[in-house]
């Protein structure tokens, strides 16, 4: 991510220091992941310390410190989902991606998590790609669910 569109970003709220959670959303929102270049220079913009800066990016799951894939794909493994056979799910996005959960394929197309609940139990198992849900996704609807995310 460039530096200006950062600034951009940054002026956009003012340069408040408060502004620093919703600043780094957006960055994440655009660029997938928060590079130390980009958090270096919300810091400074922002007048906040780097070890604060460093502290909110790494506490909050919403925050990646490491580059993230265009399209981040969501397994369910809750009981709800785990009983309706969600761990064969997870197998197949896992051969269908080439990735296990906590990576990114080589063309930074997918990031893989698992999570314990997305809170639609009645529709599992559940895939969540880029916010969206897939609900009662069988294995062999696992390839045409990739497939929609070009």
């Amino acid at each position: 991510m460039n530096p200006e569109r950062i600034d951009e970003i940054i002026n956009k709220h003012h340069a408040e220091p408060s502004a620093l959670i919703q600043v780094l959303l957006e960055i994440q929102g655009e660029n997938h992941w928060l590079p130390k270049e980009a958090l270096e220079q919300v810091s400074q913009k922002l007048e906040v310390p780097l070890t604060r800066t460093m502290h909110i990016a790494s506490f909050y799951k919403a925050f990646s410190l490491v580059p993230k894939g265009r399209h981040e794909v969501h397994v369910c493994m809750g009981t709800a989902c785990h009983v309706r056979g969600a761990k064969r799910v997870l197998e197949t996005v896992e051969d269908l991606t080439g990735i296990k959960p906590g990576e990114t394929d080589m063309e930074m197309k997918f990031s893989l998590e698992t999570v314990n609940c997305l809170g639609c139990c009645a529709l599992g198992p559940v895939i969540e790609i880029n916010g969206k849900t897939h609900g009662n996704v069988s294995v062999s609807d696992t390839a045409d669910v990739l497939e929609s995310y070009e």
